[in-house]
């Protein structure tokens, strides 16, 4: 009689240990029993054969593998959260600057805002209020690329303060038809800070309201 060396399916509990093995629910203590069982029940006459066995074991062994790199990287993520949240609560207190395509003027006030201006050109910037009607446009003439930064006084076109509430803003860069969009921002103070149920963390920012702590531009 030959010596058993190894484990194979002739009696298909290979198959069952490969399917269990796929379904990424294998335990160790399973595996171990049904290796048993396949040695119970060889064929005496046609030993089982040691290729089989190893790739059974390597099967188990990335299946085992992948559900600790999950674990790992479940922990990592959570890790990551609280240490982001700690960073961020750091922040109440603080000016930021963060993409806005509006923002609440207080009465008297002004707003600290800024065009991300995607190529060199003259930067023009139209404020309206909450119906569309222009407010007030400002002309920041000639900007190379990047932010460009300016303060809008709180007065309309005609020099007037403008009323409390909500406004909104545009930008433009070029000249006559050759013109683009900028990416306007506007700034504000964090209040406080939220972890959401989806773990996105939010920034509560005077004038703007929720921001996305990963989309904060500049910090003062």
């Amino acid at each position: 009689m030959s010596t058993v060396s190894g484990v194979g399916n002739n009696s298909g509990s290979g198959n069952s240990v490969t399917n269990a093995l796929q379904a990424q629910t294998l335990t160790q203590n399973d595996f171990l029993k049904l290796m048993t069982a396949q040695l119970q029940n060889q064929d005496p006459t046609k030993p089982m054969d040691n290729n089989e066995f190893v790739s059974q074991m390597a099967q188990f062994s990335t299946v085992s593998g992948i559900q600790g790199l999950q674990s790992s990287f479940s922990t990592l993520a959570a890790s990551l959260s609280s240490s982001q949240a700690l960073q961020a609560s750091s922040l109440v207190g603080h000016t930021v600057l963060a993409p806005a395509t509006s923002a609440t003027l207080a009465a008297g006030g002004s707003l600290t805002l800024a065009a991300d201006v995607p190529a060199s050109g003259d930067v023009v910037v139209n404020i309206t209020d909450a119906s569309g009607a222009l407010v007030r446009r400002v002309d920041l003439g000639p900007q190379a690329a990047g932010l460009a930064q300016f303060r809008w006084d709180g007065l309309d076109n005609s020099g007037s303060a403008a009323p409390a509430g909500s406004y909104r803003f545009t930008a433009t860069v070029g000249s006559g038809a050759q013109t683009q969009a900028a990416t306007m921002l506007a700034a504000g103070k964090v209040s406080s800070v939220t972890l959401d149920s989806s773990g996105t963390l939010n920034l509560n920012v005077d004038g703007l309201g929720a921001v996305a702590f990963n989309t904060i531009r500049q910090i003062g």
